[in-house]
């Protein structure tokens, strides 16, 4: 057996895998889309408590919180508690609960030490609450329409304890706007995906409901306490079954989130995200580095054979690599311009090959950075 042919059968095992994710994983979104009701005026609709948790946010809570403060929901609260030791929304949250009494507001000290501002926040918003569903999101984030929480809601039957929701960013012109929206929809169609394959492990806080119940049978977070992050993805991580999780992405449902300002916020997001991933219990953390890798290795087999099989006229060879490209391709294409309609996501088109390629890069980037940092850095301050 020569060389050529380890490497077409090399080839042929790498795109069977990739077919195997594609068709088995990241198809899950807007099958279950199309599988799921786009309303359901009899769900049951419990009282719960919004919770968000700012910093720095004074203009994001000016321009969003109203949106979220008129959901069409027949009762629920939002409380506010904002990082003192950053900006003071004060002001701006005693004016808009004048006009929404259901609006609530306290303040993190910044005299608080040793802990996450974040966790504690999300702790002091939890014993505040005084319902038993927790819907959260982020100052920077807005719903997409007023039934957003019915929506969510409408997941909340007697065995749930998680429902994870969908959010990307706003869709705005320019490269880096096309990086983050690329990033963000793959993500979410690993974790939304292998939560519908019954193996949910992670969930983001922009759209994310869980039983206060739950958080009180954790713990809370005590098994992450001393890492700066983790209030989602650890959390659910722990706590997540495929008996207790449902997920929703209905248009409706589905949470914007502001660009970022500054790009380097971004990429130290991504980088807290790299260090807490490391902590992940179960198999899923490898299952999605196989795929990177199986992903890259097809582009360097199938490169490897082009350039062989037009430098030594095997253009059989060629020809069977060029076909398995395309073939992919229009997998990966169909795919993910199905699920981008679902949700209301970015399409990328011709452009998704070069994506493809990118986003394992920026990650391996992201790590080493990670690596290079002291450990103390992704620690509680």
């Amino acid at each position: 057996m020569d060389f050529l042919t380890i490497a077409l059968i090399a080839l042929g095992i790498l795109f069977l895998t990739q077919a195997i994710y594609y068709a088995g994983l990241y198809s899950k979104i807007y099958r279950h889309c199309n599988a799921s009701p786009t309303a359901n005026s009899s769900a049951e609709t419990p009282p719960l408590s919004v919770i968000i948790v700012a910093k720095d946010s004074t203009e994001h809570l000016k321009k969003h919180l109203p949106s979220i403060l008129e959901q069409d929901y027949p009762q629920f609260e939002v409380i506010v508690i904002y990082d003192r030791s950053a900006e003071d929304c004060d002001d701006v949250l005693k004016l808009l609960e004048d006009k929404y009494p259901h609006l609530y507001h306290t303040f993190i000290p910044n005299t608080a030490r040793y802990i996450s501002h974040k966790k504690l926040g999300i702790t002091m918003g939890i014993k505040a609450s005084r319902y038993d569903w927790l819907v959260f999101t982020e100052a920077d984030c807005y719903p997409q329409s007023n039934q957003w929480l019915k929506q969510m809601a409408r997941n909340f039957t007697p065995n749930t304890e998680i429902v994870l929701g969908y959010s990307n960013y706003e869709k705005t012109t320019g490269w880096f706007n096309r990086l983050i929206t690329f990033d963000t929809l793959l993500n979410a169609m690993r974790y939304l995906g292998m939560a519908l394959c019954g193996h949910p492990y992670m969930g983001t806080g922009r759209n994310l409901a869980y039983r206060k119940s739950l958080y009180y049978k954790q713990k809370g977070f005590t098994s992450h306490l001393n890492l700066q992050r983790g209030e989602d993805d650890l959390f659910i991580n722990e706590t997540a079954t495929g008996r207790n999780t449902r997920i929703e992405t209905s248009p409706e449902s589905l949470m914007c989130i502001s660009n970022p300002e500054k790009k380097q916020a971004w990429r130290e997001e991504k980088i807290g995200y790299m260090a807490t991933s490391h902590f992940f219990h179960g198999a899923a953390r490898y299952l999605m580095g196989l795929e990177t890798c199986t992903r890259l290795l097809f582009y360097a087999v199938t490169v490897f054979i082009l350039v062989f099989g037009i430098l030594h006229q095997q253009w059989v060879a060629s020809g069977v690599a060029l076909l398995l490209w395309i073939l992919r391709f229009v997998m990966q294409f169909m795919i993910f311009r199905q699920t981008s309609r679902e949700l209301n996501a970015r399409k990328f088109g011709a452009l998704l090959p070069l994506f493809d390629l990118l986003q394992p890069v920026w990650n391996f980037r992201f790590k080493l950075q990670r690596s290079l940092r002291r450990r103390e850095e992704f620690m509680r301050k």
